[in-house]
């Protein structure tokens, strides 16, 4: 599917039954892909859905138009590229769904344009960064998580994803789904989206430029100085909280002060970091319920 940005491959399963009913679109995270939600989508599609699942940029063969393109893996970005993408297909309006990267682009689109999104189910809360405040400590406890994060501030994380990409990422996996017997073999399925030649830049663009340290695409900017007001998110929400998280704390996915509208608060015991995958029929009827 082309965008002004993108080339954005995707997979699509099911058919409207009603229709009324809105397409549901399913966003994967970092380091994660599309198989993230098979389960997921076989499930919606026997319940009557359309569903849509794009590779984000820098994934599987989701592909930059131009190379004079900064790969930015910015929380502007990928709202813009999911907005992008509904506008390509035709869609109107839809459920949008997703955790980790995927669940920020969601919470994006549905915070600046509700009038696109029907539904939103959020793995992890309300995920829009707050860059201004991103050089305030976090409580050790929480700090140790994201030493990822600070790696990937340096050089040597840069040559480190390069060259180790499926030891580091395969690692992230197993510390951030920690009860999840499954997650090797989940893992090697996936793997081959983390060879996209755009993986690297965009990712340690990503976690630079949330601390303020590097700039974005000024493609972008207007939706950056939308997104630092923490905007509200008004469609209804459903926010699945993941018990056994490894690398966000269950207590830091739960506040709801930032959805003002309808929102559902589920709390999912034993669940890591990848929900969709490990909890897939949490998921899918997290979606149903809104759909």
């Amino acid at each position: 599917m082309t965008t002004p940005v993108l080339e954005i491959a995707y997979h699509r399963t099911g058919e409207r039954r009603r229709r009324t009913d809105a397409p549901v679109i399913l966003l994967h995270g970092f380091p994660y892909d599309v198989r993230a939600y098979d389960d997921v989508t076989r499930l919606l599609a026997e319940a009557g859905r359309e569903v849509l699942v794009p590779y984000l940029r820098g994934f599987g063969p989701t592909r930059f138009r131009a190379e004079a393109t900064l790969r930015s893996g910015q929380q502007a970005a990928l709202g813009e590229d999911l907005t992008d993408f509904m506008d390509a297909l035709g869609i109107e309006r839809a459920v949008v769904a997703g955790y980790d990267w995927g669940g920020r682009a969601a919470c994006v689109v549905a915070a600046t344009s509700p009038e696109r999104i029907h539904g939103l189910v959020t793995a992890g809360g309300y995920t829009i960064q707050n860059i201004a405040g991103a050089t305030e400590p976090a409580a050790p406890e929480a700090e140790h998580n994201f030493w990822y994060q600070y790696y990937f501030h340096s050089e040597r994380g840069r040559r480190g994803l390069e060259r180790n990409r499926e030891e580091l990422c395969g690692l992230l996996w197993r510390l951030w789904s920690p009860t999840w017997a499954a997650a090797e073999e989940a893992f090697a399925a996936s793997a081959p989206s983390l060879h996209n030649p755009d993986f690297v830049e965009v990712s340690i663009h990503s976690y630079r430029h949330r601390y303020g340290l590097v700039d974005g695409d000024p493609r972008y900017q207007a939706l950056e100085d939308r997104l630092a007001a923490q905007p509200p998110i008004e469609v209804p929400t459903v926010v699945l909280v993941g018990g056994a998280n490894g690398v966000i704390a269950p207590a830091d996915q739960q506040g709801t002060e930032r959805f003002t509208g309808p929102c559902e608060l589920r709390t999912l015991p034993g669940v890591g970091h990848n929900v969709p995958q490990e909890a897939p029929e949490a998921f899918a009827e997290a979606v149903l319920s809104l759909s």
